[in-house]
């Protein structure tokens, strides 16, 4: 395993100038020491999103899963921590593998009875999960969720008693630290033989079952870990926002993640970057004409699925992997 990952980063620089992952970190560390809170706030929604794209990219990139409920597990992770803070007074950052454990597990059990599914089928069923989730949310016996209200006075982030994050600068960080440990990790997982198992799944399922891989184990694998990461993102928007309400998580969330992967490169962690940058900034840039961003949003993206099918930056996929994981299974490992 230990060779899989060094030969995993050794790739990732094959396939991406040095300099890319440098600059753009750099970047991110002097940005916000020269921008105003307004846009350090928009950043911190561009790594919200990130974290988002990242997590569907694990099920809908690696995969090929279609996941159109993925806002679900957005708003179990975000409901979770707001829940817990207000009534328990957790802490936010012990909150943080709480509310991806929560959506984890929440996405294995309703993934479990539908991982057979494949295509449009699944694409149907997600959908109706995602606005499941939402309706329960408004509509809940119990009142634990607040209805259509939500849940407000959710805590800031503490270090320590003395150590608070309640700025822009400080929450900027925050979101984009988790992003960067996720990018880590990400990268080491998909040159693993989880991986690998997870792209021969995606090239083909009958295929990859006859070479010995537990297709239904690493599908759920896939939705659980996406899941996971989700709910990440959900308890840091939630003590952001200090509150949560249903309408943050609606079908049209789900469609934006969804577009993230498939405008970046379904797939490529960079391009996941770029068509978060997209999402999040293009709507800001067309502010002023509000009327009319919506109706530019969609004509551009009509345009670059035209021109640029593959995404803006395509991962480049060859036959290595698939020779390694017949290699893994050979030797009894998969």
């Amino acid at each position: 395993m230990g060779n899989g990952k060094s030969a995993g980063l050794s790739k990732l620089f094959t396939t991406t100038p040095w300099y890319v992952p440098v600059l753009f970190s750099a970047l991110v560390v002097i940005y916000p020491f020269f921008a105003t809170d307004y846009f350090i706030d928009i950043a911190f929604f561009f790594g919200i999103y990130a974290l988002l794209g990242l997590s569907l990219n694990i099920v809908l990139g690696e995969v090929g899963l279609f996941d159109l409920g993925h806002a679900g597990f957005y708003a179990i992770g975000a409901y979770v921590t707001a829940i817990l803070n207000t009534r328990y007074q957790i802490p936010i950052l012990a909150l943080l593998p709480v509310s991806a454990l929560a959506a984890g597990l929440f996405a294995y059990l309703v993934c479990s009875p539908i991982i057979h599914l494949k295509g449009d089928y699944l694409c149907i069923v997600t959908i109706g999960m995602g606005e499941i989730v939402r309706l329960a949310l408004i509509n809940n016996p119990f009142d634990l969720t607040g209805g259509p209200n939500g849940v407000f006075g959710v805590d800031f982030p503490k270090l320590s008693p003395n150590l608070v994050i309640d700025s822009s600068i400080e929450y900027y960080f925050l979101v984009w630290a988790v992003v960067g440990l996720s990018i880590l990790g990400l990268i080491s997982l998909q040159h693993s033989r989880i991986g690998r198992a997870w792209n021969c799944i995606r090239e083909d399922t009958v295929a990859a079952g006859a070479t010995g891989i537990n297709v239904r184990h690493y599908k759920l694998l896939a939705f659980v870990l996406g899941a996971g990461l989700a709910g990440v993102a959900g308890n840091i928007y939630a003590s952001k926002l200090m509150c949560v309400s249903p309408e943050s998580f609606t079908f049209w969330e789900s469609c934006l993640m969804f577009c993230i992967v498939l405008i970046g490169g379904m797939g490529s962690i960079p391009g996941v970057l770029i068509g978060a940058a997209f999402i999040s900034l293009f709507p800001e840039i067309f502010r002023p004409f509000a009327m009319y961003r919506m109706l530019v949003f969609g004509s551009v993206m009509i345009v670059m699925m035209m021109v640029r099918p593959g995404g803006f930056w395509p991962r480049k996929r060859g036959g290595v992997a698939f020779r390694s994981l017949l290699e893994d299974t050979g030797n009894g490992n998969a």
